[in-house]
């Protein structure tokens, strides 16, 4: 009978021991067994029942690849997998060689109480149980990947010290996976990753790689092509990037003990190596013989290793070995990036075309298109305002042409049933000026400092600039037309006009002057501070983010009532230019209603503002507003006209 017994410990009934729905059992009424015995044999072959379920999960999901042979299996899979199965049979070991003992002693003591064996086997009692519930909690949750880390290493947060030692071997088998993912990523740039389960993920599209890089990945992770040729590669499998920042952590695989910052820190790295070793033929000569890693990449590796190598998952020695390998990778990248591509240069280019530093060329390039842009968008506008670009260029002696080159200005045809945006006023909705917007060509490795989305916010605060630098333009005109003809002039009604005028230009030219001075300049200047005070690819990166949110919030591109309320002045002043214009040689008698409406909307618009900014006046929170009231009421007159202009 205890060779029955010790035969449905290990999962196997037979004539004494039946498996039912509740597990194995002594079957019930036999004559040579005591009732007594009954408990304590039910109670010893739970554990048989457990071992059965845990063989046969480890039997289904051993293999790793079931997604890959059943494309529309629901089943767990992945090497993670594969992991947990091989760690879960490391600790059945350990109830395999107990059983052996037990059956050893058996054999030399067939008279042996089942009270014996139980307390041979006590503390499977306390373990069994847990391990079934992490298991169910795996399967229950479908956890996929670097998900299950989480899951085990949650359960194995507890006060029972037999559980948490097996949980923590089960660990040590996924991390040592885990390590192999991270050396492969932050050493050499590769995402070895078949079954998407590394909480580093491709975001954007990709290229497959060759069938020979494929097997020279996965044998970083010591796997052969021969254990996953049945595979059908995911779109986060092995891949060649098209362009940077294709990355990025995916949160729902991120194990709770690995932070965002550390994650952050081991996404930029990855990113880095492996945009040099896409471009190495781009580098330098004297960078072509190895990569950012390659004067340390033994010692980075030995450290990831060591970190495998220990029983429990050390946090703060992990993130110790993160910070030095990304430290090491951020002074590379400085070295590249700052100090031999001149980053401080490329931002001063920027502001000189996205911030329109270079104001004498953006003076010659209004008046050169100014008959292109006031018209609705044809085919050939983008090509002509282009030419006229170049041509004010040159005009104001700019003889770089290789960097003109890799500027170009956009004017897309309005899209057929498009909203119209609330910052764009209506009569210039379908002008060249509404959608007039500039690109920027990036050289290698100034990419991965300014990124699609940075370009697209200098396109954003560009828009702007140009908005209230053509209206200022527009009324400096209409102040020349003026002087020229003062003898026309000289009615009632048009001294009213040339007041509202007066006024206009006041908002304009200080809102104009705010900008390049108090915001553009004083910004411009914090920025290269911080770089100069740094040696960090890092944070330079930030600090330019910074300066760029801080262009976007005071120059009111982001604050939509401020931002709408500027814009309608604006418009306002463009169409009394233009109605100024074309009433020089006629007066202003046809056209004194509609002056007198645009009088009236400027008003409501100047009041609007003035409200706006004297809101806030005493709030830190938004000290550029603020500022822009100080340059607008710095003597108290729009407060004495009652916060509007254009009043006589």
């Amino acid at each position: 009978m205890l060779h029955e017994l010790l035969l449905a410990l290990k999962g196997h009934h037979g004539g004494v021991f039946k498996h039912s729905d509740v597990g194995i059992q002594v079957v019930p009424n036999l004559p040579f067994i005591h009732a007594s015995e009954v408990t304590s044999l039910n109670q010893l072959c739970k554990l048989g029942t457990y071992y059965r379920d845990f063989t046969e999960f480890i039997q289904h999901y051993s293999s790793g690849l079931l997604a890959g042979q059943y494309p529309d299996s629901d089943d767990l899979y992945g090497l993670y997998m594969k992991c947990l199965c091989q760690g879960l049979d490391n600790v059945l070991q350990d109830y395999r060689d107990v059983l052996l003992e037990v059956e050893q002693d058996v054999l030399k003591d067939s008279h042996l109480p089942v009270s014996f064996i139980a307390s041979k086997l006590n503390e499977f009692q306390l373990l069994f149980p847990a391990l079934a519930a992490t298991i169910d909690q795996v399967v229950s949750h479908k956890a996929h990947g670097c998900y299950m880390l989480d899951i085990l290493y949650k359960n194995s947060i507890l006060g029972v010290p037999v559980v948490k030692a097996a949980l923590d071997r089960i660990l040590y088998v996924c991390h040592g996976l885990l390590f192999k993912q991270l050396s492969a990523w932050m050493l050499h740039g590769i995402t070895s990753d078949p079954y998407n389960e590394f909480f580093i993920r491709r975001m954007d599209g990709h290229v497959r790689k060759t069938e020979e890089e494929e097997e020279e990945d996965l044998g970083i992770l010591g796997l052969t092509g021969r254990q996953l040729q049945k595979i059908h590669l995911s779109d986060d499998g092995e891949e060649i990037p098209t362009e940077t920042s294709q990355f990025g952590i995916a949160a729902d695989l991120l194990p709770s003990y690995i932070q965002p910052r550390v994650a952050n820190k081991i996404l930029f790295v990855g990113e880095s190596v492996q945009m040099f070793e896409r471009d190495k033929h781009q580098m330098k000569h004297q960078h072509q013989g190895g990569t950012i890693m390659s004067t340390r990449e033994e010692e980075f590796a030995a450290d990831l290793l060591d970190l495998s190598r220990q029983p429990g998952f050390n946090s703060i020695g992990f993130e110790a070995v993160i910070n030095k390998i990304r430290a090491h990778a951020a002074e590379y990248l400085w070295m590249l990036v700052v100090e031999e591509s001149d980053l401080t240069g490329e931002i001063r280019i920027m502001k000189d075309y996205f911030l329109l530093g270079r104001g004498e060329l953006y003076l010659a390039f209004i008046d050169q298109a100014q008959h292109l842009l006031r018209t609705p968008v044809a085919s050939t506008t983008e090509h002509d305002v282009n030419h006229a670009f170049q041509h004010a260029a040159r005009n104001v002696l700019i003889d770089n042409d290789a960097l003109l080159q890799r500027f170009h200005l956009t004017v897309p045809a309005p899209a057929k049933g498009k909203k119209k945006d609330p910052n764009t006023a209506q009569s210039d909705v379908e002008t060249g000026w509404s959608v007039l917007g500039l690109s920027y060509t990036v050289q290698w490795p100034l990419h991965i400092f300014f990124t699609p989305s940075i370009l697209q916010k200098y396109d954003k605060i560009f828009r702007f600039l140009l908005a209230v630098r053509r209206t200022q333009l527009d009324l400096q005109h209409c102040w020349s037309l003026q002087m020229c003809n003062k003898k026309v002039f000289v009615s009632p009604a048009a001294s009213t006009t040339w007041q509202l005028r007066t006024h206009m230009a006041f908002l304009v030219d200080n809102l104009q002057y705010y900008l390049q001075v108090d915001v553009i300049e004083s910004q411009y200047q914090i920025l290269m501070d911080k770089i100069d005070s740094t040696k960090d690819f890092e944070a330079a990166k930030l600090a330019h983010e910074q300066f760029l949110s801080s262009l976007l919030a005071q120059s009111f591109v982001h604050m939509r009532t401020v931002s709408s309320c500027l814009y309608e002045i604006l418009e306002q002043c463009s169409l009394f230019c233009r109605i100024l214009v074309s009433s020089e040689s006629s007066g202003f008698e046809k056209d004194e209603q509609q002056i007198q409406n645009i009088t009236s909307s400027f008003k409501r618009y100047s009041s609007l503002l003035f409200q706006m900014l004297s809101g806030v006046r005493s709030q830190s929170a938004r000290p550029h507003l603020a500022q822009l009231l100080l340059r607008l009421d710095f003597n108290k007159f729009f407060t004495s006209m009652g916060g509007q202009l254009g009043s006589a």
